[in-house]
Protein backbone atom coordinates (compact mmCIF):
# COMPACT_ATOMS: atom_id res chain seq x y z
CA UNK A 1 0.00 0.00 0.00
CA UNK A 2 2.82 2.43 0.79
CA UNK A 3 4.54 1.58 -2.50
CA UNK A 4 1.29 2.21 -4.40
CA UNK A 5 0.93 5.58 -2.66
CA UNK A 6 4.47 6.45 -3.75
CA UNK A 7 3.64 5.60 -7.37
CA UNK A 8 0.43 7.62 -7.16
CA UNK A 9 2.31 10.63 -5.78
CA UNK A 10 4.82 10.32 -8.63
CA UNK A 11 2.03 10.67 -11.20
CA UNK A 12 1.03 7.06 -12.01
CA UNK A 13 -2.64 6.12 -11.99
CA UNK A 14 -2.72 3.43 -9.33
CA UNK A 15 -6.10 3.01 -7.67
CA UNK A 16 -7.25 0.76 -4.80
CA UNK A 17 -8.47 -1.87 -7.28
CA UNK A 18 -4.96 -2.32 -8.64
CA UNK A 19 -3.52 -2.54 -5.14
CA UNK A 20 -5.94 -5.38 -4.30
CA UNK A 21 -5.14 -7.13 -7.60
CA UNK A 22 -1.42 -6.74 -6.89
CA UNK A 23 -1.75 -8.37 -3.46
CA UNK A 24 -3.75 -11.26 -4.94
CA UNK A 25 -1.21 -11.67 -7.76
CA UNK A 26 1.64 -11.85 -5.25
CA UNK A 27 -0.25 -14.50 -3.26
CA UNK A 28 -0.82 -16.60 -6.39
CA UNK A 29 2.81 -16.25 -7.45
CA UNK A 30 3.97 -17.23 -3.95
CA UNK A 31 1.81 -20.36 -4.04
CA UNK A 32 3.44 -21.42 -7.31
CA UNK A 33 7.02 -20.58 -6.36
CA UNK A 34 8.18 -20.12 -2.77
CA UNK A 35 10.29 -18.33 -1.77
CA UNK A 36 9.88 -15.58 -4.36
CA UNK A 37 12.93 -13.74 -5.62
CA UNK A 38 13.27 -10.01 -6.09
CA UNK A 39 12.83 -10.46 -9.87
CA UNK A 40 9.55 -12.34 -9.30
CA UNK A 41 8.26 -9.48 -7.19
CA UNK A 42 9.25 -6.94 -9.84
CA UNK A 43 7.54 -8.62 -12.79
CA UNK A 44 4.44 -9.55 -10.82
CA UNK A 45 3.89 -6.01 -9.52
CA UNK A 46 4.75 -4.31 -12.82
CA UNK A 47 2.30 -6.53 -14.71
CA UNK A 48 -0.55 -5.33 -12.49
CA UNK A 49 0.37 -1.74 -11.59
CA UNK A 50 1.60 -0.51 -14.99
CA UNK A 51 -0.75 0.40 -17.81
CA UNK A 52 1.62 2.33 -20.12
CA UNK A 53 5.12 1.48 -21.24
CA UNK A 54 6.32 5.08 -20.74
CA UNK A 55 5.67 4.75 -16.98
CA UNK A 56 8.15 1.90 -16.62
CA UNK A 57 11.24 4.13 -15.99
CA UNK A 58 9.52 5.77 -13.01
CA UNK A 59 8.33 2.38 -11.75
CA UNK A 60 11.86 0.94 -12.04
CA UNK A 61 13.37 3.82 -10.08
CA UNK A 62 10.68 3.65 -7.39
CA UNK A 63 11.03 -0.13 -7.05
CA UNK A 64 14.82 0.05 -6.79
CA UNK A 65 14.85 2.89 -4.24
CA UNK A 66 11.81 1.95 -2.14
CA UNK A 67 12.35 -1.75 -1.54
CA UNK A 68 16.07 -2.19 -1.05
CA UNK A 69 18.42 0.78 -0.79
CA UNK A 70 20.72 1.14 2.25
CA UNK A 71 21.63 4.76 1.33
CA UNK A 72 18.21 6.13 0.49
CA UNK A 73 18.70 9.52 2.15
CA UNK A 74 22.05 10.19 0.48
CA UNK A 75 20.66 9.42 -2.98
CA UNK A 76 17.59 11.60 -2.49
CA UNK A 77 19.71 14.54 -1.40
CA UNK A 78 22.07 14.10 -4.38
CA UNK A 79 19.10 14.19 -6.76
CA UNK A 80 18.42 17.81 -5.79
CA UNK A 81 21.75 18.97 -7.21
CA UNK A 82 21.62 20.36 -10.79
CA UNK A 83 23.18 18.04 -13.32
CA UNK A 84 23.91 18.18 -17.05
CA UNK A 85 23.04 14.98 -18.93
CA UNK A 86 24.38 13.91 -22.30
CA UNK A 87 22.66 11.77 -24.88
CA UNK A 88 24.33 8.59 -23.63
CA UNK A 89 23.44 9.05 -19.97
CA UNK A 90 22.86 5.97 -17.89
CA UNK A 91 19.29 5.19 -16.78
CA UNK A 92 20.13 5.58 -13.11
CA UNK A 93 21.32 9.16 -13.74
CA UNK A 94 18.01 10.24 -15.25
CA UNK A 95 16.13 10.14 -11.98
CA UNK A 96 12.64 11.63 -12.13
CA UNK A 97 12.20 14.79 -10.06
CA UNK A 98 8.59 13.79 -9.38
CA UNK A 99 9.78 10.57 -7.75
CA UNK A 100 12.17 12.55 -5.54
CA UNK A 101 9.36 14.85 -4.42
CA UNK A 102 7.12 11.85 -3.76
CA UNK A 103 9.79 10.17 -1.65
CA UNK A 104 10.22 13.30 0.45
CA UNK A 105 6.47 13.52 1.00
CA UNK A 106 6.51 9.98 2.43
CA UNK A 107 8.98 10.95 5.15
CA UNK A 108 7.95 12.25 8.53
CA UNK A 109 8.58 15.87 9.53
CA UNK A 110 10.96 14.92 12.33
CA UNK A 111 13.08 12.93 9.84
CA UNK A 112 13.35 15.95 7.55
CA UNK A 113 14.20 18.42 10.32
CA UNK A 114 17.91 17.62 10.49
CA UNK A 115 18.23 17.57 6.70
CA UNK A 116 16.41 20.90 6.40
CA UNK A 117 18.96 22.56 8.69
CA UNK A 118 21.81 21.41 6.49
CA UNK A 119 20.25 22.61 3.23
CA UNK A 120 18.37 25.59 4.60
CA UNK A 121 20.58 28.18 2.92
CA UNK A 122 20.35 26.58 -0.52
CA UNK A 123 16.81 25.22 -0.65
CA UNK A 124 14.83 28.19 0.64
CA UNK A 125 11.82 29.03 -1.56
CA UNK A 126 11.22 32.65 -2.51
CA UNK A 127 7.78 34.17 -2.47
CA UNK A 128 5.75 34.10 -5.66
CA UNK A 129 6.32 37.78 -6.39
CA UNK A 130 10.08 37.65 -5.83
CA UNK A 131 10.40 34.43 -7.81
CA UNK A 132 8.54 35.88 -10.80
CA UNK A 133 11.10 38.71 -11.05
CA UNK A 134 14.18 36.54 -10.50
CA UNK A 135 16.43 35.81 -13.45
CA UNK A 136 16.49 32.18 -14.59
CA UNK A 137 20.28 32.23 -14.60
CA UNK A 138 20.47 33.09 -10.87
CA UNK A 139 17.88 30.60 -9.56
CA UNK A 140 18.84 27.72 -7.32
CA UNK A 141 17.74 24.14 -7.94
CA UNK A 142 14.73 24.47 -5.63
CA UNK A 143 13.68 27.78 -7.19
CA UNK A 144 13.98 26.31 -10.68
CA UNK A 145 11.70 23.45 -9.64
CA UNK A 146 9.10 25.87 -8.33
CA UNK A 147 9.41 28.03 -11.45
CA UNK A 148 8.74 25.00 -13.65
CA UNK A 149 5.53 24.33 -11.73
CA UNK A 150 4.44 27.93 -12.32
CA UNK A 151 5.30 27.67 -16.02
CA UNK A 152 2.99 24.66 -16.36
CA UNK A 153 0.00 26.94 -15.65
CA UNK A 154 0.95 29.78 -18.01
CA UNK A 155 -0.87 30.17 -21.31
CA UNK A 156 -0.16 32.18 -24.43
CA UNK A 157 -3.42 33.58 -25.87
CA UNK A 158 -3.42 34.92 -29.40
CA UNK A 159 -6.20 37.14 -30.80
CA UNK A 160 -8.56 35.32 -33.13
CA UNK A 161 -8.61 36.20 -36.82
CA UNK A 162 -11.46 36.01 -39.33
CA UNK A 163 -11.13 33.45 -42.12
CA UNK A 164 -12.72 33.24 -45.55
CA UNK A 165 -14.89 30.31 -44.49
CA UNK A 166 -18.37 30.99 -43.15
CA UNK A 167 -20.20 29.24 -40.34
CA UNK A 168 -23.74 29.43 -38.99
CA UNK A 169 -24.18 32.40 -36.67
CA UNK A 170 -27.51 33.83 -35.39
CA UNK A 171 -26.26 37.42 -35.79
CA UNK A 172 -24.57 36.91 -39.15
CA UNK A 173 -24.90 39.44 -41.95
CA UNK A 174 -24.99 36.85 -44.74
CA UNK A 175 -27.81 34.41 -45.59
CA UNK A 176 -26.72 30.84 -46.16
CA UNK A 177 -28.92 29.79 -49.12
CA UNK A 178 -28.08 26.10 -49.00
CA UNK A 179 -28.92 25.65 -45.33
CA UNK A 180 -31.93 27.94 -45.67
CA UNK A 181 -33.43 25.71 -48.38
CA UNK A 182 -32.62 22.63 -46.35
CA UNK A 183 -34.46 24.04 -43.34
CA UNK A 184 -37.46 24.98 -45.49
CA UNK A 185 -37.88 21.35 -46.60
CA UNK A 186 -38.63 20.36 -43.03
CA UNK A 187 -41.77 22.54 -43.09
CA UNK A 188 -42.82 21.45 -46.56
CA UNK A 189 -41.82 24.74 -48.14
CA UNK A 190 -44.59 26.75 -46.46
CA UNK A 191 -42.23 28.50 -44.03
CA UNK A 192 -38.72 29.53 -45.07
CA UNK A 193 -36.58 30.29 -42.00
CA UNK A 194 -33.53 32.35 -42.80
CA UNK A 195 -30.22 30.82 -41.73
CA UNK A 196 -27.49 33.43 -41.31
CA UNK A 197 -23.76 32.94 -41.35
CA UNK A 198 -20.64 34.91 -40.42
CA UNK A 199 -16.91 34.47 -41.08
CA UNK A 200 -15.37 31.77 -38.91
CA UNK A 201 -12.85 32.90 -36.28
CA UNK A 202 -9.88 30.86 -35.07
CA UNK A 203 -6.50 31.32 -33.47
CA UNK A 204 -3.60 31.70 -35.92
CA UNK A 205 -0.81 29.09 -35.95
CA UNK A 206 2.13 29.66 -33.62
CA UNK A 207 5.69 28.84 -34.74
CA UNK A 208 8.57 29.04 -32.24
CA UNK A 209 12.26 29.10 -33.14
CA UNK A 210 14.33 28.67 -29.96
CA UNK A 211 18.09 29.10 -29.68
CA UNK A 212 19.75 26.33 -27.60
CA UNK A 213 23.37 27.47 -27.84
CA UNK A 214 25.67 27.69 -24.84
CA UNK A 215 24.87 31.33 -24.07
CA UNK A 216 21.12 30.58 -24.12
CA UNK A 217 21.27 27.38 -22.05
CA UNK A 218 19.66 28.57 -18.75
CA UNK A 219 16.87 30.37 -20.60
CA UNK A 220 16.11 27.86 -23.35
CA UNK A 221 15.60 25.03 -20.83
CA UNK A 222 12.97 27.00 -18.93
CA UNK A 223 11.36 28.26 -22.13
CA UNK A 224 10.95 24.66 -23.31
CA UNK A 225 8.85 23.93 -20.22
CA UNK A 226 6.72 26.94 -21.13
CA UNK A 227 6.38 25.62 -24.70
CA UNK A 228 5.34 22.20 -23.38
CA UNK A 229 2.41 23.80 -21.56
CA UNK A 230 1.43 25.77 -24.68
CA UNK A 231 1.70 22.77 -27.02
CA UNK A 232 -0.60 20.68 -24.82
CA UNK A 233 -3.06 23.57 -24.33
CA UNK A 234 -3.80 24.49 -27.95
CA UNK A 235 -3.41 23.09 -31.45
CA UNK A 236 -1.36 24.29 -34.43
CA UNK A 237 1.81 24.96 -32.42
CA UNK A 238 5.14 24.08 -34.09
CA UNK A 239 8.43 24.28 -32.18
CA UNK A 240 11.94 24.26 -33.64
CA UNK A 241 15.27 24.51 -31.82
CA UNK A 242 18.55 25.47 -33.41
CA UNK A 243 22.21 25.75 -32.51
CA UNK A 244 24.39 24.65 -35.36
CA UNK A 245 21.44 22.87 -37.02
CA UNK A 246 17.64 23.01 -37.05
CA UNK A 247 15.59 20.37 -35.20
CA UNK A 248 11.81 19.96 -35.09
CA UNK A 249 10.70 18.91 -31.57
CA UNK A 250 6.94 19.43 -31.93
CA UNK A 251 6.08 15.75 -31.71
CA UNK A 252 8.22 15.26 -28.60
CA UNK A 253 6.58 18.19 -26.77
CA UNK A 254 3.06 16.88 -27.40
CA UNK A 255 3.49 14.20 -24.75
CA UNK A 256 1.38 14.99 -21.68
CA UNK A 257 4.06 13.97 -19.19
CA UNK A 258 6.59 16.79 -18.98
CA UNK A 259 9.40 14.46 -17.83
CA UNK A 260 8.89 12.10 -20.76
CA UNK A 261 8.58 15.03 -23.16
CA UNK A 262 11.86 16.60 -22.01
CA UNK A 263 13.61 13.23 -22.23
CA UNK A 264 12.47 12.84 -25.84
CA UNK A 265 13.57 16.40 -26.61
CA UNK A 266 17.04 15.66 -25.20
CA UNK A 267 17.28 12.55 -27.39
CA UNK A 268 16.28 14.46 -30.53
CA UNK A 269 18.71 17.38 -30.04
CA UNK A 270 22.32 16.75 -31.02
CA UNK A 271 23.78 20.27 -30.75
CA UNK A 272 22.70 21.39 -27.28
CA UNK A 273 24.91 24.06 -25.66
CA UNK A 274 27.14 24.33 -28.70
CA UNK A 275 27.78 27.11 -31.20
CA UNK A 276 25.20 29.29 -32.95
CA UNK A 277 24.55 29.50 -36.68
CA UNK A 278 21.41 31.61 -36.81
CA UNK A 279 21.64 32.46 -40.51
CA UNK A 280 22.17 28.83 -41.55
CA UNK A 281 19.30 27.62 -39.35
CA UNK A 282 16.88 30.27 -40.64
CA UNK A 283 17.86 29.44 -44.21
CA UNK A 284 17.02 25.78 -43.60
CA UNK A 285 13.70 26.76 -42.03
CA UNK A 286 12.76 29.06 -44.91
CA UNK A 287 13.54 26.44 -47.54
CA UNK A 288 12.16 23.32 -45.84
CA UNK A 289 9.45 24.36 -43.41
CA UNK A 290 8.08 27.85 -44.09
CA UNK A 291 5.45 26.80 -46.63
CA UNK A 292 4.27 23.98 -44.35
CA UNK A 293 3.81 25.86 -41.09
CA UNK A 294 3.58 29.60 -41.92
CA UNK A 295 0.18 29.53 -43.59
CA UNK A 296 -3.02 31.18 -42.34
CA UNK A 297 -1.38 34.25 -40.79
CA UNK A 298 1.02 32.43 -38.49
CA UNK A 299 2.83 34.19 -35.65
CA UNK A 300 6.56 33.51 -35.21
CA UNK A 301 8.42 33.72 -31.89
CA UNK A 302 12.20 33.89 -32.25
CA UNK A 303 14.02 33.19 -28.97
CA UNK A 304 17.70 34.08 -29.28
CA UNK A 305 20.35 36.46 -27.98
CA UNK A 306 21.48 37.30 -31.54
CA UNK A 307 25.11 36.27 -30.94
CA UNK A 308 25.89 34.56 -34.25
CA UNK A 309 29.10 32.61 -34.80
CA UNK A 310 29.12 33.58 -38.48
CA UNK A 311 28.97 37.34 -37.67
CA UNK A 312 25.54 37.76 -39.27
CA UNK A 313 26.54 36.51 -42.73
CA UNK A 314 23.35 36.15 -44.78
CA UNK A 315 21.24 36.68 -41.67
CA UNK A 316 19.54 39.87 -42.87
CA UNK A 317 18.20 38.24 -46.05
CA UNK A 318 16.82 35.23 -44.18
CA UNK A 319 15.19 37.43 -41.53
CA UNK A 320 13.58 39.55 -44.25
CA UNK A 321 12.15 36.46 -45.92
CA UNK A 322 10.90 35.10 -42.60
CA UNK A 323 9.23 38.42 -41.73
CA UNK A 324 7.44 38.56 -45.09
CA UNK A 325 6.15 34.98 -44.69
CA UNK A 326 4.37 35.45 -41.35
CA UNK A 327 1.74 37.73 -39.85
CA UNK A 328 4.20 39.24 -37.36
CA UNK A 329 7.61 38.34 -36.05
CA UNK A 330 8.37 38.65 -32.31
CA UNK A 331 11.98 38.51 -31.10
CA UNK A 332 12.54 37.45 -27.47
CA UNK A 333 16.05 38.30 -26.28
CA UNK A 334 17.29 37.68 -22.70
CA UNK A 335 19.98 40.36 -23.15
CA UNK A 336 17.27 43.00 -23.32
CA UNK A 337 16.96 42.80 -19.53
CA UNK A 338 19.99 45.08 -19.27
CA UNK A 339 19.17 48.80 -19.33
CA UNK A 340 22.32 49.63 -21.29
CA UNK A 341 21.75 47.06 -24.02
CA UNK A 342 22.93 48.26 -27.43
CA UNK A 343 22.66 46.62 -30.85
CA UNK A 344 26.42 46.32 -31.39
CA UNK A 345 26.87 42.66 -32.50
CA UNK A 346 26.57 42.12 -36.24
CA UNK A 347 23.87 39.48 -35.80
CA UNK A 348 21.70 41.79 -33.72
CA UNK A 349 22.03 44.64 -36.23
CA UNK A 350 21.07 42.30 -39.08
CA UNK A 351 17.99 40.91 -37.31
CA UNK A 352 16.54 43.99 -35.64
CA UNK A 353 15.17 45.87 -38.69
CA UNK A 354 12.89 42.94 -39.61
CA UNK A 355 11.14 42.21 -36.30
CA UNK A 356 7.77 43.65 -35.30
CA UNK A 357 8.22 43.33 -31.54
CA UNK A 358 11.37 43.18 -29.43
CA UNK A 359 10.83 41.88 -25.87
CA UNK A 360 12.97 40.44 -23.04
CA UNK A 361 12.58 36.84 -21.86
CA UNK A 362 14.61 36.13 -18.72
CA UNK A 363 12.11 35.50 -15.89
CA UNK A 364 8.51 34.52 -15.21
CA UNK A 365 7.27 38.10 -15.29
CA UNK A 366 8.61 38.57 -18.83
CA UNK A 367 6.62 35.52 -19.99
CA UNK A 368 3.46 36.89 -18.37
CA UNK A 369 4.04 40.24 -20.09
CA UNK A 370 4.55 38.40 -23.38
CA UNK A 371 1.14 36.74 -23.03
CA UNK A 372 -0.51 40.09 -22.31
CA UNK A 373 1.21 41.74 -25.28
CA UNK A 374 0.27 39.02 -27.76
CA UNK A 375 -3.30 39.04 -26.51
CA UNK A 376 -3.71 42.60 -27.80
CA UNK A 377 -3.75 43.87 -31.39
CA UNK A 378 -0.42 43.76 -33.20
CA UNK A 379 0.48 45.38 -36.50
CA UNK A 380 3.51 45.34 -38.75
CA UNK A 381 4.18 49.04 -38.01
CA UNK A 382 4.45 48.78 -34.23
CA UNK A 383 5.96 51.60 -32.19
CA UNK A 384 8.67 49.33 -30.81
CA UNK A 385 9.91 48.54 -34.31
CA UNK A 386 10.09 52.19 -35.34
CA UNK A 387 11.88 53.12 -32.10
CA UNK A 388 14.57 50.44 -32.50
CA UNK A 389 15.07 51.36 -36.15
Amino acid sequence: MHFARLLRAAGLRVGPDRVIDCVQALEIAASVQFPMTREDWYWTMSAVLLSKQEHRPIFDQAFRVFWRDPKLTEKMMSLLLPKAHGRAAKPEQQQSQRLTDALYSQKKPEELQSEAKEFEARLTFSSREVLSRMDFDTMSAAELSQAKQMLAHLRLPLPVIKTRRFQVHPAGFRIDLRKTLKESLREGGDVIPLVRSAPAELHPPLVVLCDISGSMNPYSRMFLHFLHAITNDRDRVTVFVFGTRLTNITRALRHRDVDVAMAKVAEAIQDWSGGTRIGHSLREFNWRWSRRVLGQNACVLLVSDGLDREAGEGLGEEMERLAKSCRYLVWLNPLLRYDKFEARPAGVRAMLPHVDLFLPVHNLKSLVDLARTLNGPLTRNSQEKRAWR
